[in-house]
This record gives C-alpha cells, sequence and structure tokens, in this order.
C-alpha cells in the first residue's frame, strides 16, 4: 500500500480498479435482487453474463487488496465476454438476431423483457451498458499503468 501512496498513477490506477469493483458489486447485488427479491425469470443469456459478471467482484477485491495491476489482465477476459453476450442479447430483444438463432430454445425466451425501467431500459441493456462502463475502466486503468 505504501508505493500506492507514493505513486500517483498507480493511485489513479487503484481508484479505477475500485471504481469498477464497485459497479460490478452493484450489478451483482442488482441482478440477484431482481431474480431472487423480485422473482424476475433469468434466460441463458443471463445466466452468462453472470458468469462473466460475479467473479469479477471477487478477482477485482484480489487484485486492489494488496494492490496487483496485474488484475487487468486477469479481468479483460471475463468484461469481454460479459460484453459480447449481452450486446447479442440486447440485439436478441431488439428483433435485430431473429428468434430462431436465439439459444433460449425452451422455458424462458431470451427475446422477452420482463422489467423494464424509465421504458427503454431492460436487464440486457443495463447489462450492457454495466460492461461497458467496466471496459472504459479498466481500458483507463491499463493505460494509467503502462504510462
Amino acid at each position: 500500500m505504501e508505493a500506492i501512496k507514493q505513486d500517483p498513477a498507480s493511485r489513479t490506477t487503484w481508484s479505477l480498479l475500485f471504481a469498477a469493483w464497485v459497479l460490478v458489486t452493484v450489478a451483482t447485488l442488482g441482478s440477484l435482487f431482481f431474480s431472487e427479491i423480485m422473482e424476475v425469470p433469468v434466460c441463458v443469456l443471463c445466466w452468462y453474463q453472470r458468469i462473466a459478471l460475479y467473479p469479477l467482484v471477487l478477482i477485482l477485491a484480489i487484485g486492489l487488496l494488496p494492490f496487483d495491476p496485474r488484475v487487468l489482465h486477469y479481468t479483460t477476459a471475463l468484461t469481454v465476454a460479459g460484453w459480447l453476450t449481452a450486446a447479442y442479447h440486447v440485439l436478441l430483444v431488439a428483433g435485430v438476431i431473429p428468434e430462431s438463432a436465439q439459444p433460449c430454445v425452451q422455458g424462458i425466451p431470451c427475446s422477452e423483457t420482463h422489467l423494464s425501467l424509465l421504458g427503454f431500459l431492460n436487464i440486457p441493456t443495463l447489462s450492457l451498458l454495466t460492461f461497458s462502463a467496466i471496459g472504459v475502466l479498466l481500458f483507463l486503468a491499463y493505460r494509467m499503468e503502462s504510462s
């Protein structure tokens, strides 16, 4: 922790990673709230996005205390996988991708939305925005660490 206090770039990198951890933690708690408290059904694509999101809470926390900038390398793959899955899900809900190409053939259809905030923010869109914000924070942290 002493090295972080002395190096402004490391301090900024740590702050960006902490912001990413807060965002990931809020998103994880939000997804659990929607599914477990509000009982919103979870489709296959939502599970894939959760698989990419949930480990980030632990991985980022481990990388923050003690500070290890290598955590950027470990979190990038999960963030990209989550972002791609969320983007596919948003396109499926929007009707850009035909329903015949959806992986949810039984049970809960991936093309339906069960919750809409402000009339246009559904869960797949919130997931895409979350993974986008995490990606931006990780990219900025990587730029700070490599400079």
